[in-house]
């Protein structure tokens, strides 16, 4: 049997103030042709479906299109739990009915110790799905003493262990942040507080763990406990990570392996560095499609400059963050005592000058101007 994780669709996400809509359109479409080529068995989407409890029409639109061309024109399972993201309520209304068209929505609770069970090629395996709950949520539900989100998640981990048959295969989905896994800027902390994290230990009888909530793919413990990361990148922090999916084979004698696949965006996420000038005449030797990707830009020139975002936007139209960390030195390593401001302030007038009017102050210009800078700075030193 073959199944394909992924997890952090976050369907309806804007980065920046930009919807990634159309972004999220593009792997998704690549998604069902991994699905059509490797031949999968099944889907499990490990939480965070949409990216706000509330999710725009566009992103319900685009959940119903995949789930339609996944269980109703291939006829496969689909399985998914409730993300932090995901208001557990509102995605799994319908969820008794959608399971006669093969898609099970796992966000109760008190469900969580009855499985899935998948048949495919000869082979049988029971999923269980542990949605995003809060240690209060546990707590009230079960009546129990689960402290913190580890205790929490040990406590249906037992639940899970007592109900689960040892003779087949057994699968676990669970979205919840692993102790020492490396996270990034765009996850929602789970906790303000901090004590987040759970330990992977009593995950590791599981024959798979189909972890969601962090973006980065990558195992904690052991491999067969798996974040398989987001569908693209949601954040500048994620621009050197690689974005897919994770095929899982299982055969008849519970032997599993692992694959891999990649998936391209529409629109790549790149930090640019260095001075104005310079990544200006870079961008003329760049693809046009590279330059349609999502940039943050980072000016490393230490005198003021006018407009910048206007003039890279000019060729990267999709710069959607500037920072001037140049500047900032600039600044810092400024002496402040007068004459040195009386000259930082003749510079930055005579770098504004020049580029609204295209031409450099003339020494009888700087004179006038630097006269001016010290009756301005005598006014303010009397004041």
């Amino acid at each position: 049997m073959r199944l394909l994780h992924t997890a952090d669709w976050h369907l309806g996400r804007l980065f920046h103030n930009v919807s990634l809509l159309d972004d999220q359109r593009f792997v998704l479409d690549q998604l069902i042709e991994i699905v059509d080529r490797d031949g999968v068995d099944a889907v499990l989407v490990a939480g965070d479906i949409f990216d706000r409890a509330i999710p725009p029409a566009g992103a319900v639109t685009l959940l119903d299109d995949v789930l339609y061309e996944l269980c109703d024109r291939r006829g496969l399972p689909v399985v998914m739990i409730s993300g932090n993201h995901d208001s557990a309520e509102r995605l799994r209304f319908g969820a008794r009915h959608l399971r006669k068209a093969g898609l099970y929505i796992l966000s109760e609770l008190d469900r969580i110790d009855t499985p899935v069970t998948l048949e495919a090629n000869g082979v049988t395996v029971d999923i269980f799905g542990i949605p995003y709950a809060d240690p209060e949520h546990v707590r009230s539900t079960f009546k129990c003493e689960a402290r913190d989100f580890d205790s929490a998640h040990r406590f249906l981990l037992e639940r899970i262990e007592a109900a689960r048959q040892k003779s087949r295969p057994t699968f676990l989905m669970s979205h919840c942040f692993v102790d020492g896994a490396a996270a990034s800027d765009s996850e929602r902390p789970l906790n303000l507080g901090g004590a987040e994290s759970v330990a992977w230990e009593p995950m590791r009888g599981f024959d798979y763990v189909a972890l969601g909530h962090l973006h980065g793919p990558q195992y904690r413990g052991s491999e067969h406990i798996r974040y398989s990361g987001s569908l693209l990148k949601y954040s500048f922090s994620e621009a050197r990570q690689r974005k897919g999916v994770t095929l899982v084979d299982i055969d008849a004698d519970g032997k599993l392996t692992f694959e891999w696949r990649t998936l391209a965006p529409r629109r790549e996420v790149r930090v640019l560095e260095g001075e104005l000038e310079h990544l200006l005449a870079q961008a003329q030797n760049e693809a046009v499609e590279r330059r349609e990707d999502y940039l943050l830009v980072r000016l490393t020139d230490r005198h003021a400059i006018l407009d910048p975002m206007s003039k890279l936007r000019a060729l990267y139209p999709n710069v959607l963050h500037l920072e001037k960390p140049g500047m900032l030195e600039a600044r810092g390593a400024q002496q402040l005592d007068r004459e040195k401001l009386h000259f930082s302030a003749l510079d930055m007038f005579s770098d504004f000058f020049e580029q609204t009017s295209g031409e450099a102050l003339d020494d009888d210009q700087k004179t006038v101007v630097r006269a001016l800078i010290s009756e301005l700075n005598k006014a303010e030193g009397g004041s």
